[in-house]
């Protein structure tokens, strides 16, 4: 029987998640959306329509405009427990001694969350150090992320005006091949830019038909925070057609094999499908559309507009590109760290020691080949365990945060996982597969 088909009462006793005290309310609607995971976050996190970090509601009305990594992350989190992102973008002790001005009271109940940030746990004595190392840092990388970044970004727009130009078919659809790789690498290295502060590179990423703005929602409010969990966006959205959730309450045997092989023709699908589904639900309920979507229609209007051939002739190189595209973007990212049957994912055991960096190292396992080029890290999410801890960091400068992690994880005798990209292929399609949790414990001392 199809899980959307089982009676509330027959749900209830298997529904739950081991990262929360409830199970999270947007995954027993159908329709999954950005606005949906918001708004039912808010009635989970019950945080009275304020702001909450840790044991205590804030009111940051006032300090909206005023924020400095834009007024979006506000804007978009009122109402709902933000400590976990709070703490994982804010390095310094700065942002903390502004709270007591925006303090209103202490929350009623304790968290919907079990994560903890002690400080003599894993991730505060990390970020400490980190921290302090900040003022002697070479910021000479982030300078080369953004040469890359405007390279990426001429290369497509390059090869995508150049291929209505050309007249022989083979021709035709080498340069379709290379701008489909190019707008690929772009998004992805634009991801490098929107979990900060608002800036023009996070633009760029519009251009693959996704939306930087809702990817801010389901990647790094979402998937950042609650990594391989029901709170994981990015996990449900994809469902049903693929589930990485080991258990066959959420889907059998008989359909994870067919997740398998049909995975190929989803990834196809990726861009355009979101922004298909966000103009019909702008269509048939509230508007989630943006100004800036319409970045991602720059792309075939100049192509038309220096075309030489039909008009449905030029649509569809610039169709091919975007499904060649989202379907590379969409191969490395499912494969870039996270969905490997020794990584964490909800319904496994857990450790004892709940604190969140601990559980980011149970959920994320490195790719080892792509270490040391700049260029690979950029446009293939790498450095990912070292970007989960610090996202508003930028890539180019995570390397030099090695010697501190290392000196960390062997304080708390943990251990860093890393994969080759084709075994983290392998380990998506067993997760895929897999429908027992594990019940040894990920990480270093509770093995």
């Amino acid at each position: 029987m199809s899980t959307y088909l089982k009676s509330e009462c027959e749900q209830d006793d298997w529904r739950k998640s081991t990262i929360s005290r409830k199970y999270p309310t947007y995954r027993t609607k159908l329709i999954k959306t950005n606005q949906s995971w918001l708004k039912y976050k808010q009635i989970d996190d019950d945080a009275e329509g304020l702001w909450r970090i840790h044991d205590k509601l804030y009111d940051f009305s006032s300090f909206i405009k005023h924020h400095p990594g834009g007024a979006f992350w506000l804007e978009q989190t009122k109402g709902t427990d933000i400590t976990e992102a709070f703490e994982v973008h804010h390095i310094t002790a700065a942002p903390s001694n502004l709270l007591p001005k925006y303090e209103v009271r202490k929350a009623a109940k304790p968290r919907n969350y079990v994560f903890t940030f002690h400080d003599d746990g894993f991730y505060r004595t990390l970020k400490r150090k980190v921290a302090l190392a900040l003022k002697d840092l070479d910021y000479r990388p982030k300078r080369k992320s953004n040469l890359i970044h405007i390279f990426l970004l001429f290369t497509t727009l390059g090869s995508c005006l150049t291929a209505p130009l050309l007249q022989r078919f083979s021709s035709k659809i080498l340069m379709e091949l290379i701008a489909a790789a190019s707008l690929c690498s772009l998004g992805i290295a634009a991801h490098n830019y929107f979990h900060r502060k608002d800036n023009w590179q996070m633009y760029t990423f519009n251009l693959t038909l996704l939306n930087f703005a809702e990817w801010r929602i389901s990647h790094a409010m979402s998937h950042h925070i609650y990594t391989n969990s029901m709170q994981d966006l990015e996990m449900s959205l994809f469902e049903p057609f693929l589930c990485w959730v080991p258990s066959e309450r959420y889907a059998s045997k008989r359909q994870r094999i067919l997740s398998v092989l049909i995975q190929p023709i989803f990834y196809v699908f990726v861009y355009p499908y979101q922004l298909i589904e966000r103009v019909m639900h702008s269509l048939i309920s509230k508007n989630r559309l943006y100004w800036h979507d319409v970045i991602g229609l720059s792309l075939p209007a100049l192509m038309l507009m220096i075309a030489k051939g039909p008009f449905w002739s030029v649509l569809m190189q610039w169709w091919r590109i975007i499904h060649f595209s989202s379907f590379l973007f969409t191969l490395v990212g499912l494969n870039a760290g996270h969905h490997c049957t020794t990584a964490y994912h909800d319904g496994d055991a857990n450790r004892e020691d709940r604190d969140w960096g601990l559980y980011q190292l149970d959920a994320c396992i490195d790719r080892n080949e792509i270490k040391g080029s700049h260029f690979m890290v950029l446009i293939s999410f790498g450095e990912h365990i070292l970007h989960h801890l610090f996202p508003t960091l930028d890539h180019g400068i995570l390397p030099q945060l090695y010697p501190l992690l290392f000196e960390t994880l062997k304080q708390f005798e943990e251990e860093l996982r890393e994969f080759s990209f084709p075994k983290q292929i392998i380990e998506q399609n067993r997760q895929l597969l897999r429908t027992k949790p594990n019940l040894r414990i990920s990480g270093g001392k509770n093995k």
